[in-house]
């Protein structure tokens, strides 16, 4: 197997395998199968705009091997954002040879290019010691806080449309007695 990995920014070009990627992962990690067009299209609507995130690839003799997305987090604490790595996979044939490393440090280079840019963030699973250790490797520390969440309601695929993303004025107060 190749060790030449060259790393990118992601393409609409590479949204099939980007799409065949985060299926791989979503079933290794959590036995869950994606619907293919609903992927697709959030896929898509990363790649059309870019308040979304950007997709990072890397490839090695030709083929893309792994992937993974930024998106943003605004910290009022610090004035400044954070990068999130996201849907993060390498292909298992690839994984030990410093897939993940070359993809890191091309996110890190970028966002050292970026002053608001405060920090870079991921989640794991908590069972997922081999992560951990790979993380741990190139420098990032686990944080006290644990993740929590509550699922709204989902219509899948309807995610897309910026219009749908309220802002400050759309979002009502409560009405004070």
């Amino acid at each position: 197997m190749p060790h030449d990995v060259q790393v990118r920014i992601g393409e609409p070009g590479d949204i099939e395998i980007i799409a065949e990627l985060n299926t791989a992962m979503a079933w290794e990690t959590e036995e869950r199968r994606l619907d293919p067009s609903i992927i697709r299209r959030g896929i898509r609507a990363v790649m059309e705009d870019s308040d979304h995130g950007f997709y990072v690839v890397a490839e090695s003799g030709g083929e893309v091997v792994g992937c993974l997305l930024i998106t943003f987090e605004w910290s009022d604490w610090r004035s400044a954002r954070f990068w999130w790595i996201q849907s993060l996979y390498v292909r298992p044939a690839h994984r030990r040879h410093g897939v993940f490393k070359h993809l890191y440090d091309f996110v890190r280079e970028q966002a050292l290019q970026h002053p608001e840019v405060c920090g870079l963030r991921l989640y794991v699973e908590q069972s997922n010691r081999v992560a951990q250790r790979a993380y741990d490797q190139i420098g990032m520390t686990p944080t006290t806080y644990r993740m929590y969440e509550q699922s709204l309601r989902c219509t899948p695929g309807t995610g897309n449309l910026k219009s749908q993303i309220p802002n400050s004025k759309q979002i009502q107060n409560p009405k004070h007695q």
